[in-house]
């Protein structure tokens, strides 16, 4: 028997089952753990997980009403622990006297209707739901000034105790009341109250999670810096009942270099020409025209002032007590050079002769006063030489 024919009789087979033996390892490598549908080190399928997923969401929001409060008892409370994260201070409006900030709202309660077991559906413990689809907390900016009370609808982290972590991203225009006495040496305290809308502190409860502002992402402002943002916990009784609310306190501070190079610095520099006026000759009719320029000057700064600082008559800075104080002066400063010059240009054929008690005071009297020579010491030392 030659060889090529003694293998099917050797192994019992015949032509067709030998090929099958054959393909046999090749069918173990398509369809083995590394193969289709398996994963490799023995890991669950991808198309079980989503299915295990699927079934969770189904049983979870199957009968899931995102108007009720998620307690077991009706006498039961939800505690919220709020907290917040400050990522900028965007701009602080001293004109209408708002401040715009981006915060993320950090706020964590336990949903009794959002549980289950683990191993019920492939291990899984935590799941993203959209918070439009969820019981939230409708805790709100109360002193908010562009109408927008409510934060970005973001997804919501579950657990599989019932622990919901909500953390949205808001943009606030928060009332802020602006002191601008030292403008711009200016230091502002602005506050942003939060609160449930609805409920009372008997069905919420809002429990402070830090007392301090969470700023490790904040993006520095170029005019302002803050230097304090702490939160503090509060009451508020009406009639029977209480609402809990927090509030966070900024106490921010104006970098003052801007203005102090571009505003300050120039406005004493015209205040000292203001005085450089008095040395020019009487006779220089150029003493008119840089007290008018000065006094221009001057108007426009208190304009650029005006456009900054809020329109209220209930605190006017100093830097602008002071820009008009001295407009008055240099309007007094105007009408002295007006009268020196007339009286310099007098002469006797213009106008009549000097009244004696004017002379008398002016020339006798005024001069040893202000310790200069009078008139008559004058003539007598022109007359001697």
């Amino acid at each position: 028997m030659s060889a090529r024919g003694s293998w099917p009789g050797v192994l019992g087979l015949g032509p067709r089952p030998l090929r099958l033996l054959l393909l046999l390892p090749l069918v173990a490598g398509r369809w083995g753990p590394a193969g289709a549908g398996g994963a490799p080190g023995g890991l669950a399928e991808p198309s079980l997980v989503a299915k295990h997923e699927d079934s969770l969401f189904k049983d979870l929001f199957q009968d899931y009403e995102r108007w009720v409060r998620p307690v077991e008892h009706l006498n039961d409370k939800i505690k919220i622990k709020f907290g917040l994260a400050l990522s900028q201070l965007v701009d602080v409006d001293e004109k209408n006297q708002l401040m715009t900030t981006n915060v993320w709202l950090k706020q964590e309660w336990t949903d009794v209707k959002l549980r289950w077991r683990p191993g019920d559906y492939g291990g899984i413990k935590v799941i993203r739901v959209p918070s439009d689809s969820l019981w939230t907390p409708d805790i709100v900016l109360f002193d908010n000034a562009d109408g927008r009370f409510e934060g970005t609808s973001t997804k919501a982290v579950v657990r599989y105790d019932g622990k919901v972590t909500w953390t949205p991203p808001a943009n606030y225009k928060s009332s802020c009341t602006i002191d601008v006495t030292f403008f711009p040496f200016d230091v502002q305290n602005c506050s942003m109250k939060f609160g449930s809308w609805t409920y009372d502190g008997s069905q919420v409860d809002i429990i402070l999670e830090d007392q301090d502002v969470d700023k490790r992402d904040f993006f520095d402002n170029g005019e302002w810096e803050i230097v304090s943002a702490t939160g503090s916990r509060g009451n508020r009784t009406d009639s029977a009942c209480w609402y809990p609310y927090i509030t966070y306190s900024f106490v921010i501070k104006r970098l003052p270099l801007f203005y102090t190079l571009f505003l300050i610095i120039p406005c004493i520099g015209l205040s000292f020409l203001t005085v450089l006026v008095f040395y020019l000759p009487s006779n220089e009719g150029e003493k008119i025209c840089l007290c008018t320029s000065v006094l221009v000057s001057l108007t426009v700064f208190l304009l650029v002032i005006e456009e900054i600082i809020p329109s209220s008559s209930k605190v006017i800075p100093l830097i602008g007590e002071y820009l008009v104080f001295t407009m008055i002066f240099v309007t007094l400063s105007i009408m002295v050079t007006v009268f020196a010059i007339n009286i310099h240009h007098r002469s006797s054929s213009t106008h009549d002769a000097m009244a004696p008690w004017v002379r008398k005071i002016f020339l006798h009297k005024l001069p040893k006063v202000l310790c200069m020579r009078s008139h008559t010491d004058r003539s007598l030392k022109i007359g001697n030489s």
